[in-house]
């Protein structure tokens, strides 16, 4: 197989050719390291390629097919974890897998390394102090989103078709918009965080994937939903798998239309004209399609979000401290400032104060839940401005306090943030250019109904393909 020929598939019709033997396992797996040797040193995407591949079921419905794992969250057996961060040093070695590595192994997928990101997730940019900058392949100077720019640079340059991801604020909807991917955020519950976690950051950390195609975000979800036990819940199951149900249109949708969230500022032009330019396409699918936006608290949103973010980093360091048998200074003096000034922020909340942020995280939802009962499909910007340039999102800025840095970090991830605390299911399309830079267009749907967001997302890739555009860094040239 040339690699050209490799990196223009997408993960289903690789699974396919090695099926039907028009390839082999170890073709595509040859492609992808020959892919990353030329690619890599140029995107700094994969923080480790393995010798060989994770164990994985050949026989999967991804049987062989080349795979990455973000170096967060997610543990695969034997295999280290960093975070993004100097913390960990050489890296701690999971003593087991998660549900969701199971998974993937089951599922075929053959998991040839980890890719960066920024310290514990903390950004929507893949820059951190340890990793360096993780570097756009649209436009090099720019920045890949976050925080699985690892993943989405490696997957839009062709060096792997799909790629492991996570969302607690847009992690997986803005690195997918900044590098022309799909990225689907699923719904609270829909993937399982187990044994590690039972509701990460609260219930705003999902677990999903990025990719080039709907068809691949659909059959990756059908290989990673599912409870485990011990789950905190369950969340129903589909009526048919989701690669069925994207085979059918959707209904016709009733479909609202925003360019701008409460509390937050307009939309660069550029954004907010792919979302005209979408919901006039809907319009002539047949959808109902109205102007309107959600109304909620937006203060007590940000209060929750906060609140749950400093907690989440204050846990992840006095973990990671427990675990090198250091203390908590110890381990915040190794970490980047604005890590460290929200840390030391999470360390001082009360138990009053994480109650009072579940109640406001419930308060909100009730807000917006009647809103989708009246419409079927949000559609809005997934960034408020095309991607920025490396640099601009410095989590290791110590002028910037725990509030300053959260304030900058959300004014820019002003679009995405809704669907975590609420739990929603949401999907950032490839549909804009804005000059060499991908424009991300987001789709949310009401809590638990991925199968009509995927068929819209079908249906759009359909009516306003995206497949022929290839960002100047990529395998198959």
């Amino acid at each position: 197989m040339h690699l050209a020929d490799y990196s223009r598939l997408d993960a289903t019709a690789l699974a396919d050719a090695i099926r039907r033997k028009e390839t082999t396992a170890a073709e595509a797996q040859r492609c992808a390291r020959e892919a990353a040797a030329a690619l890599n040193p140029q995107l700094n995407a994969i923080i480790e390629l393995f010798d060989a591949p994770l164990a994985h079921e050949a026989q999967g419905p991804f049987g062989g097919v080349p795979f990455l794992i973000k170096d967060l969250v997610l543990q695969a057996e034997g295999v280290r974890c960093q975070a993004g961060s100097r913390l960990f040093g050489a890296g701690l070695p999971a003593p087991a897998d998660s549900a969701l590595m199971a998974r993937f192994r089951r599922a075929g997928f053959a998991t040839l390394g980890r890719t960066h990101t920024p310290e514990f997730g903390f950004n929507a940019t893949t820059e951190s102090a340890f990793g360096g900058a993780t570097r756009n392949p649209w436009t090099p100077a720019h920045s890949t989103g976050g925080s699985s720019g690892g993943s989405a640079a490696a997957v839009a340059a062709g060096i792997v078709p799909v790629a492991h991801a996570n969302d607690g604020g847009g992690s997986i909807r803005i690195p997918a918009a900044a590098c022309g991917l799909v990225g689907l955020k699923p719904s609270r519950g829909r993937v399982s965080a187990g044994p590690g976690y039972g509701l990460p950051l609260m219930g705003l950390g999902i677990e999903g994937v990025v990719c080039r195609t709907v068809r691949d975000a659909a059959g990756a979800l059908d290989a990673m939903h599912g409870p485990e036990l011990g789950d905190p819940f369950l969340m129903a199951p589909p009526a048919q798998p989701y690669a069925q149900a994207i085979g059918a249109p959707p209904r016709r949708l009733r479909i609202a239309v925003t360019t701008q969230f409460p509390g937050t500022q307009p939309a660069a032009r550029a954004c907010v004209e792919a979302v005209e330019a979408t919901a006039a396409v809907l319009a002539d699918l047949g959808h109902v399609v109205e102007w309107d936006t959600p109304a909620y608290a937006h203060e007590a949103f940000l209060a929750a979000t906060r609140t749950f973010w400093s907690s989440f980093l204050a846990a992840g360091v006095a973990g990671v401290a427990q675990a090198l048998q250091i203390t908590v200074d110890q381990a915040l003096a190794q970490v980047q400032a604005c890590t460290r000034a929200t840390a030391e922020h999470g360390l001082r909340l009360s138990a009053l104060d994480l109650e009072l942020a579940l109640m406001q995280m419930n308060a909100v939802s009730r807000e917006v839940a009647p809103f989708f009962a009246r419409h079927d499909i949000l559609l809005s910007p997934t960034m408020r401005t095309p991607p920025v340039a490396l640099g601009v999102l410095d989590q290791d800025d110590a002028a910037r306090d725990a509030q300053g840095f959260f304030d900058h970090l959300f004014d820019y991830a002003a679009c995405t943030p809704l669907a975590n605390l609420t739990g929603q299911p949401a999907i950032s399309l490839p549909l804009a250019m804005a000059g060499d830079l991908p424009i991300g267009v987001q789709c949310m749907a009401p809590m638990g109904d991925e199968a009509t967001l995927l068929q819209l997302a079908a249906q759009l890739e359909q009516a306003m393909p995206w497949s022929a555009r290839r960002p100047a860094l990529h395998a198959a040239a």
